[in-house]
């Protein structure tokens, strides 16, 4: 089981005394622009992106996180960067890229608070990572002593395929060191002009991760909508061993190493104002709480806990002031 095999993997010893795992996140941080739904398109300024999104809960969560990815040399660049250190992000990792600048999204959210994006990020520096100089080996280096890896589709979408097979280096290396690889296909149809081409890579990732984390709306889009339980089979088949199925205000469901599929409902404590990075959030709850020993039901309630808090707040990321306790649950 997932969290039983995990320990070796996400506690790292000096002299008999555990150690917090380090977590190395791979993926992009963009500007993020909210709230112009409205003709006078009067927009908020922040920043978000799946993988930052979960790396900067974990960090503050207290986990030891380092974000690789790639920014620009301009003031926003500077900003983003000065920020994640402050929220205690090891930032070892970023890569500056002379040429290029973030990625930029703007969110429409509806009145439920479910949303939509739009995307200006073709020349965004994180599609560069593993084109720079010595971006490959980094990581690699960073894999050796990394407890957890995790990354996305949406990290696949912007990497080519020979940036996506140096990352897969990276998960076999973590994995070959007796660590864990977590992945959330969060698929997103902008980011793959041929469907096929995501379905055929998420199932050939499958075999090299221990925790997948898709969403049942996600998989209803890439393969075709189905029931909670099918969806599981397919990642479990594909060589998934454990699969977390999350599923909105239904909740989760958890699938770990043959053990029956089980249920954790979600509870919110009011309408949800933006559901952004609700999935993100719901991540970072659920892995900080197993690195800390917490089993797999646990874990999940952490993640609804932190989820739900990010869903009553707009944007990506919520003030800190606002996250929930470290042992909350849903």
């Amino acid at each position: 089981m997932l969290q039983q095999a995990g320990k070796s993997g996400t506690e790292k010893r000096t002299g008999g005394a555990p150690q917090p795992a380090r977590i190395l996140v791979v993926g992009e941080a963009m500007l993020e622009l909210s709230g112009a739904s409205a003709p006078g398109m009067t927009a908020r300024l922040a920043q978000g992106g799946d993988t930052f999104n979960t790396a900067l809960y974990l960090a503050r969560l207290g986990q030891s996180v380092t974000f690789a990815t790639a920014l620009g040399t301009d003031p926003y660049s500077d900003a983003m960067l000065e920020s994640w250190r402050a929220e205690g992000l090891d930032t070892g990792l970023v890569l500056r890229h002379p040429q290029r600048l973030p990625g930029l999204y703007a969110i429409r959210t509806a009145p439920d608070g479910e949303r939509s994006f739009h995307y200006w990020r073709d020349n965004s520096a994180a599609r560069a990572l593993f084109d720079m100089p010595g971006a490959g080996e980094a990581l690699a280096a960073a894999a050796e002593t990394a407890g957890w890896l995790y990354f996305s589709g949406i990290t696949l979408s912007i990497l080519d395929d020979a940036g996506r097979a140096r990352l897969l280096d990276v998960a076999r290396i973590v994995r070959q060191r007796g660590g864990r690889v977590a992945f959330d296909p969060n698929f997103r149809p902008a980011g793959w002009p041929d469907p096929g081409r995501a379905r055929a890579l998420f199932a050939d990732i499958a075999a090299h991760i221990d925790l997948a984390l898709p969403s049942r709306e996600d998989d209803d889009t890439l393969f075709g909508p189905a029931d909670a339980d099918a969806h599981i089979a397919r990642w479990q088949a594909a060589g998934a061993p454990c699969v977390i199925l999350k599923d909105g205000a239904a909740g989760c469901r958890i699938a770990d190493a043959g053990t029956p599929v089980r249920h954790i409902p979600a509870e919110t404590a009011g309408p949800a104002v933006d559901t952004t990075g609700a999935g993100d959030g719901f991540n970072a709850g659920l892995l900080a709480a197993l690195i800390e020993g917490a089993d797999l039901p646990a874990a999940a309630g952490r993640g609804h806990a932190l989820a739900g808090a990010i869903i009553a707040h707009p944007g990506a990321i919520i003030p800190a002031g606002a996250m929930p306790g470290p042992h909350a649950t849903a």
